[in-house]
């Protein structure tokens, strides 16, 4: 008998027997996916390696560099990526190479993904710092997903290569420790152009480690575990390789493409127009146990030779920088080495301003007047404290007597004198406190900057600090930062009061009429940089206007329609 095509069992599929259950068996697209990343039509502009300051956490002006930590600047500076422009170098021109300094640029995301998609690096990297990890880390997960192999290097991968690689797995190797050469070894392994090494090249290896053999199977395939200086990925097992030795001749690098830079972004307060970097030397040998170089750099000293750092200054003069910030962890580590390069710069008339860092113990009054002949008008130094105690603990060395005689033989030179202090190294109390703000106010400083004591990882201070449980509890790395907030709780020193007198040193210090007038003399000293004078102050004002917690406030730049670092 026909079934009644009106009964709902027939009109209803849902009426019937539910299949039995199977195996699952779900489709897989997997290798069609990543064939189409591999095999995707790369055009002219596509590159090779692209080496990336990417954009920064808040949209503000943020210090990064090859061996610092990066930090947001309440004073506008732009830090030249010459390290990135160094590492190019090494890989030009066997690989097209690409630098996007989004920091400089004022990048946001969406502007940076636009450009990954259309550079299509096949290899992508980046530095990472303690402060700006997740971030950084989420430039590494865009290139990652549109098929490039993804690198790190910098002050946080270096002493913590696999636990950082643990948490984020969409990077693929870390560059652990001083990266330039540890980059090209492991590029043309990848590439297999071992093989295809300039002589010039072969010879660089060569010196900087007489042990050095590429790692290759007999098949032809890469044998990672003989790549010295990375971290990598076996299967499920993140691998630390032995160490690279330091490159120890600086002057057998090429020289830094500067011209992949946006040199003309780049800018420091008190200067008129444009500046860059020029290395002058990588290491330093004092035992300063906060100092966040020794990380990357330990306490080795390579010098680059005067003759060649000139012949880099005449290049960039050519380029239109007449400004140049003397890039070192010490810059007068050698008196033989300034002493050399301040009579050639006198010598071939250069007339290029620039600056420096120093400690106050490695100077002396003979060679601070003939640096100021050769043009140099501003030193930033290292003062920290004005407690021979906390000083002494920290291994800084160079004591508050020191510190007044070499500011003023570099005043008497006619250089201006830029003072950094820390609050809250080991063994500060409030007393202390007061006894370096006082010395700060006795100083001819022109500018003086007060950040709490950071201990960034790797650093002794870093393991003094767990040792003693000095950590604020939930610390992240992204708060380990000098400038935003503090990390520390001392049992005698909360971290309220460390950023309450870190605000009150800054306000007794700033606030007088010898700093009113340098600041005014910057903000009338060139036309073209008054916006940014302004902002330096409003920033500065509404971060030193209240005793808490440190983020920098928005409001009083915004109420002149200005973004907040611009």
């Amino acid at each position: 008998m026909a079934q009644d095509k009106n009964d709902p069992t027939w009109v209803n599929l849902g009426s019937r027997r539910i299949p039995k259950l199977r195996s699952a068996d779900f489709p897989n697209a997997d290798d069609i996916v990543r064939a189409g990343l591999l095999q995707d039509k790369r055009h002219a502009d596509a590159v090779d390696v692209l080496l990336v300051n990417p954009p920064t956490p808040d949209g503000g002006y943020w210090i990064r560099t090859q061996h610092r930590v990066g930090r947001r600047t309440r004073e506008n500076m732009v830090w030249p990526q010459v390290s990135l422009a160094q590492m190019a170098a090494l890989l030009h021109p066997e690989y097209k190479v690409k630098v996007i300094d989004a920091n400089a640029e004022r990048m946001d995301w969406e502007k940076f993904t636009r450009l990954l998609d259309y550079y299509q690096p096949r290899y992508y990297l980046t530095q990472l710092t303690a402060p700006t990890l997740e971030n950084d880390m989420y430039g590494v997960f865009l290139a990652r997903a549109r098929g490039a192999t993804t690198m790190a290097f910098g002050t946080h991968i270096t002493p913590i290569p696999r636990e950082t690689m643990r948490a984020y797995p969409a990077l693929d190797f870390a560059l652990v420790g001083e990266p330039d050469l540890t980059l090209r070894d492991l590029i043309d392994h990848l590439d297999g152009k071992i093989d295809q090494r300039s002589d010039e090249m072969n010879r660089i290896f060569a010196n900087h480690d007489p042990m050095y053999r590429p790692s290759v199977r007999e098949d032809g395939t890469v044998e990672f575990s003989g790549i010295k200086g990375i971290a990598w990925r076996k299967g499920s097992e993140i691998v630390l390789n032995m160490p690279r030795p330091f490159v120890q001749e600086l002057d057998d690098f090429p020289m830094p493409m500067h011209e992949l830079l946006p040199l003309q972004k780049y800018r420091m307060p008190l200067i008129k127009g444009p500046f860059t970097f020029i290395v002058t030397s990588r290491g330093c040998p004092a035992g300063c146990t906060y100092c966040i170089k020794h990380v990357s750099y330990q306490y080795s000293v390579r010098l680059r030779s005067p003759r060649l750092l000139v012949e880099e200054m005449k290049i960039l003069k050519g380029m239109g920088i007449n400004n140049i910030h003397m890039y070192s962890d010490l810059f007068t580590v050698n008196r033989e080495q300034v002493m050399e390069l301040c009579e050639l710069m006198i010598q071939e008339n250069l007339n290029i301003r620039w600056m420096c860092n120093s400690r106050v113990d490695y100077v002396d009054e003979e060679m601070l007047q003939l640096m100021s002949r050769a043009g140099n008008w501003l030193i930033s130094w290292g003062i920290e404290s004005g407690n021979e105690q906390i000083l002494k603990h920290a291994r800084k060395g160079a004591y508050p007597d020191k510190a007044r005689r070499a500011l003023a033989w570099a005043k008497k030179a006619g250089i201006k004198n830029w003072g950094y202090f820390i609050i809250g190294l080991p063994g500060e109390t409030e007393a202390t406190i007061r006894q370096t703000i006082d010395f700060a106010k006795s100083l001819p400083l022109d500018i003086a900057l007060f950040h709490v004591a950071a201990p960034y990882p790797g650093t002794p201070f870093f393991f003094e600090v767990v040792e003693n449980g000095w950590f604020r509890p939930g610390t992240r790395w992204e708060q380990v930062d000098m400038d935003k907030g503090t990390v520390l709780d001392y049992p005698n020193l909360s971290a309220e009061r460390l950023l309450y007198w870190q605000k009150r040193a800054f306000r007794e210090w700033a606030f007088r009429p010898g700093p009113i007038l340098t600041y005014l003399k910057m903000l009338l000293s060139d036309t073209s940089t008054v916006k940014s004078a302004i902002s330096v102050g409003l920033q500065h004002l509404s971060w030193a206007r209240s005793d808490t917690g440190a983020p920098i406030a928005d409001e009083l730049a915004t109420g002149l329609g200005m973004q907040s670092g611009e």
